[in-house]
Formats: structure tokens, sequence, C-alpha cells
């Protein structure tokens, strides 16, 4: 990639040009850190117990609510305890969303973007068992409505409808003289991709059938927590400010690149072809689709949200591997036939790995545009394929990031090597050389950093993403600074790229020169064309591209 601004930039320039962009990360950092909440908040709501003593229980225009003119009276405890297979049946978990604070009503706003709920469950058996049943088979029948602003407070319509089995790892909390208390692990109940409305309202019944054999070993239900989480409005408002931002500064500086590429008399190369790829996959990632969301409800946004970080990962990963490898192989100055034959290796791992990521998020969320209380976490096979795939993203990203190591490493050695021939150099062109090495160990290192800082935000989104699905005690809050500066270092590296890689206007030379100049210039040149002479007769081990690059660069400096 010779005649790139990378190596003809001054200096004084370079600096003001890296300065800007640092200043720039900061800010990223910054906005995140001082303007933006935590990224997720939920609320812990406990069940109110209703009882529902309709003959037919079927209809799902009926709705049971706990706050609110026509609210269900709660049942007494010593009623819920008795063994009582009708009064079992027309028990009703309540749970109202969102909860009130300090006598304020509360309402979800479409900021907030999705909500996912979560099931803590308590069971209660008598004394005379002294341990729970194994994987404890629970069907749920699960009902949801909402109502918005300006509704009546009974005026609740119906969102999805399912009944859905769920097993239970409970482990035993409290025994007393009377019964035993057995918590159980937390359990996915449903995640909507849009919170396009202003309540929620969830009905659990747990139906007892003695020829379905439906819920006959469950202890009466003691206790249910709902933990419903949501993104924070005011860290969607930051996020999608941010995105506003980058938006057309990534466009503009396509556009432009685009442009110096076209000017060459020469086809586009493989680097060059990557790097209007990454910035096509980062105007996609940048698109501030969550606008439309403020005003359509669109449950696939999560979904989409998901593709779109998925192709900008894969893009990012291949023009990493693309990146390493020519500047390793730029002394053997292959054809593009022999690079994408040797790239095809790495780069076809890389598509295993995001159509991998991409099947599992269909099998989860597609589903779930249709059945918003479907989990593949809900059985256990499906738990440990779930778990296996979140492991194994993991360990990849991992092995990628050492692979990646591997290749900037072997680049440096290569670097090292080249190095010696320049003491046989003169003292300007050894200097000219000197400077560009330093500028490209710079550049890897930042393409280094901005890779680790990828691998550990993608490892740590899952684990984050996962910990309320599969309960395990691993405490990773991603904070909102992280975030955004993450987010603002892909922008900030990509838009460094594309400025440092597009082709120099210094090697073309100005058609509008005088006379004077013109001929002040082929003096100089002629001077240069000696210097190929002696470049000529350089040693046979010398490299052919060193010798070709010393002689465009005396080109340059003639047109200078």
């Amino acid at each position: 990639m010779s005649g790139t601004i990378l190596e003809n930039l001054s200096g004084r320039k370079l600096s003001i040009l890296v300065s800007c962009l640092l200043l720039c990360q900061v800010a990223c950092f910054l906005l995140g850190g001082l303007r933006a909440p935590v990224p997720a908040g939920h609320q812990n709501i406990l069940g109110v117990v209703c009882r529902d003593k309709r003959d037919h229980q079927n209809d799902t225009n009926f709705w049971l609510y706990s706050r609110g003119e026509g609210r269900c009276e709660p049942v007494p405890l010593e009623e819920i305890e008795q063994d009582d297979l009708k009064l079992a049946n027309q028990i009703v978990h309540v749970f109202q969303m969102p909860l009130p604070r300090d006598n304020r009503v509360l309402d979800y706003s479409r900021w907030q973007q999705n909500l996912i709920g979560v099931l803590q469950v308590d069971i209660a058996y008598g004394a005379t068992l002294m341990e729970a049943p194994k994987e404890l088979q629970l069907t749920i029948d699960t009902r949801l409505a909402y109502r918005n602003k300006g509704d009546a407070e009974n005026d609740w319509k119906l969102y999805a409808h399912s009944v859905e089995q769920r097993y239970l790892d409970c482990h035993a909390s409290h025994v007393s003289q009377s019964e035993t208390l057995y918590t159980c692990d937390m359990i996915p109940l449903f995640e909507l991709g849009a919170l396009h409305h202003s309540f929620y309202l969830l009905n659990l019944r747990f139906p007892v059938d003695t020829l379905k054999q439906m819920n006959l070993n469950i202890g009466h239900m003691h206790d249910l927590t709902l933990t419903a989480i949501h993104q924070n409005g005011g860290f969607t408002k930051v996020w999608l400010l941010l995105k506003t931002l980058l938006f057309p500064f990534v466009v503009g500086i396509m556009i432009w690149f685009w442009r110096r590429v076209h000017i060459l008399q020469r086809s586009p190369a493989l680097l060059e072809y990557m790097l209007i790829y990454l910035g096509g996959a980062l105007t996609f990632l940048n698109l501030p689709l969550e606008y439309l969301s403020l005003g359509i409800e669109m449950p696939y946004m999560l979904l989409l949200s998901d593709v779109r970080q998925g192709i900008f990962y894969a893009m990012l990963l291949s023009f990493w591997l693309v990146f390493a490898g020519e500047h390793m192989l730029i002394q053997d100055a292959p054809n593009k036939s022999t690079i994408r034959s040797r790239y095809w290796k790495h780069l076809s791992a890389v598509v295993v790995g995001c159509v991998s990521l991409f099947i599992f998020d269909i099998c989860e969320r597609g589903v779930q545009l249709r059945n918003p209380f479907y989990s593949i976490w809900t059985t256990p096979l499906g738990s440990k394929v779930a778990m296996s795939f979140i492991v194994l993203a993991g360990v990849s990203a991992a092995i990628y990031f050492l692979f990646l190591c591997f290749m900037v490493w072997k680049v440096f050695k290569n670097i090292g090597d080249k190095r010696t021939s320049l003491p046989s150099m003169s003292q300007a062109r050894r200097l000219h050389y000197e400077g560009l090495i330093y500028r490209f160990k710079f550049l890897m290192l930042a393409t280094l950093l901005c890779a680790g800082l990828t691998v550990a935000g993608f490892i740590m989104g899952q684990v984050a993403e996962g910990h309320w699905k599969w309960d395990e005690d691993i405490e990773i809050q991603l904070t909102s600074a992280f975030l955004t500066g993450v987010y603002g270092m892909w922008n900030i590296y990509i838009f460094a790229l594309l400025i440092l890689y597009a082709p120099s206007h210094k090697q073309w030379p100005s058609m509008h020169h005088s006379d004077e100049t013109t001929q002040s210039n082929e003096n100089i040149v002629a001077s240069a064309a000696s210097e190929e002479i002696e470049f000529s007769n350089l040693p046979s081990d010398s490299n052919p591209s060193e010798i070709s690059s010393l002689t465009s660069f005396t080109r340059k400096v003639a047109f200078d």
C-alpha cells in the first residue's frame, strides 16, 4: 500500500490528527460516564395471589390485577396452604408492571426499548417430606396483557398467551416444624423485543390435572418473585445521540475514501476493498433505526440489533486478519488470487462462528417474535446447548485474539528483518523509512488494543446477558462509559484507517505548474533517475519490493 496518506503526511499534521481522534475517544468515554445512567435497570415484583372463582377460566379477556379500581382481593395464606385441588386451579399469581414509587404511578417509556422477565419460585412442602424431587417439571399457564395511558384501569388487552414447561432445580432454604421451604433457581419467563405500551400485567396459573399428570408433585407456591429487566431510557438517549453524531461522519469519510481510490489508474487493492466493506458494516450499525421504535411497535428490534452487530463483528474480525496478513506478505507481493486463497481458511473460521451464533439467535429470539414466553433455556438439554454456545463463543473469541497477536508479532518480526537494510541507505531515506516503521508500529498496536477491548466487550456482554438466565453467582456490570467508549473506539479506529490508507494526492503531479517549476521538477527527476541507477547496483540479496518503494519515494520527492 505505497503512496498512502500514512506514508506521506507530515509529522505535524499526523500529530494534530491523532490528537483530535484521542480527544474524541475521551469524549466518548466521558459521554457514557457522566451523562448516561447504567445500561439496564430492574425491578423485583412480588406476586399477589388472587382467586378466579369462575367455572370457565379459559377466557383470555378476563384479567385479575392488583392495583386500580376493580382490583382483586389477595387470598389469605391459610387458604393457599390447603390441599384442595379445586382451589389450586383457581389460584392466580398476579404481577403488575411497573411498580409505583413514592406514591407515584410509573409507566414504561418507549425509550426503554425492551423488557425481560425472570421468575424466582419458592415452594413449600410438608414437614414429612425431607427432600424435594429433583428436576421438578412445572406447567405454567402464562398470560400477558397491556394497557396505555388514558385507558381505563380495567381495560387490559391480551398481548400473548401460552402454556409453557419449565424445569426447577431447588434446594432447601428453611426448615420448620410445619413445612420445609425450597428456593429454586431463576427461570426465564418472557422477553419482549419492544416496550411499546405503558403498563403490563402478567397472570400466572399452575393448573393441576391428575389425568395429564400436571403439577402433581409440586408443593404449594410460597412466594413468586418476578425480576423485570429493561434498558434505561436515559442510556438509550445517549446511545442514539452517539449514533446520530457518528453516522454522517463515517458516511462522509467513506465517500471521500472511495473517490480517492477511483482517481488512481488501477483497480482497488484487496485492503482498500476490505476498508470500504468495513465502513459499510459500521454504517449499517450506526444507522439509528431505534428512532423508529418510538412510533412503531417493532418486536424484532432485538433480533435486528443482533444481526447488525453480528455483521459488523464478522467484517471487523475478517479485516484484522487481512490487515495483518497483507503486511506479512508485502515482501512476497502476491496477486489477488493468492491472497484470497491464503485467507480462505482464516475467514471461513470467522464465518462459521458468526453463522453458528446467528442460528442460535434465530432459535431464541426468532421464535420469541411469535411467542415471547419461549426460551431455549427452559429444558435441561436446551440450557446445556445454549450454555455451550456462549462458552464456545467466548473461547473462540479468546483464541482468535491470541492468533491475531501471533500475526501481529510476525509482522513486527518482518519489520525488524527489513530494518537491517536501513544503514546502507542515505540519511534522508533512512529517516523517512524509520518514520514509516514507527507510524506503522503505532497503528498495529492501536489495532491490537481495539481487538482486545472488542473481545473483552463481547465476552462480558455474553456473560451479562446470560447471567439472569443461567442464574450463576457472576456479577459483571457493563458500565455506560465502557459501552460508549468501545463503540466510539470502533468508529474512531475505522475513521482513522480510512484517512490514513487513502491514496495520497502527492503521488500525482499538478497539471498547472509554471514552466519554471516544471523545469525545476525535471531536474529533480533527472537526479532521481541517477539514484535509481544506484539502486540497481545494490547487492543481489536486496529485497525487490524495497527497491521499488525507494524508487517511488524518490519520484514522490521530485513531484513534491
